[in-house]
């Protein structure tokens, strides 16, 4: 199995190849004993994990044009 940054096996030693893990590469723009907690938390939010864009209303539009359209079509042919 390769290395998660699709490294080529054979470059493996090669220094230039060295990648930080991903809590070392976001601390890096952090103070080491930061007061305040992070303002943008990475991974997003726990509360709503995923939210649809469409809501009802915007359905009810779609659906509201594509019946004038088929409606257009159907009584001026």
């Amino acid at each position: 199995m390769g290395s998660p940054q699709n490294i080529d096996p054979r470059a493996q030693n090669d220094p230039r190849n060295r990648y930080p893990t991903d809590e070392q590469f976001y601390a890096n723009d952090r103070p080491s004993h930061s007061a305040l907690p992070e303002d943008r938390p990475r991974g997003g939010s726990g509360g709503d994990p995923y939210k649809h864009p469409w809501t009802w209303g915007t359905i009810a539009l779609v659906v509201f044009i594509i019946l004038i359209v088929v409606m257009g079509i159907a009584l001026f042919p």
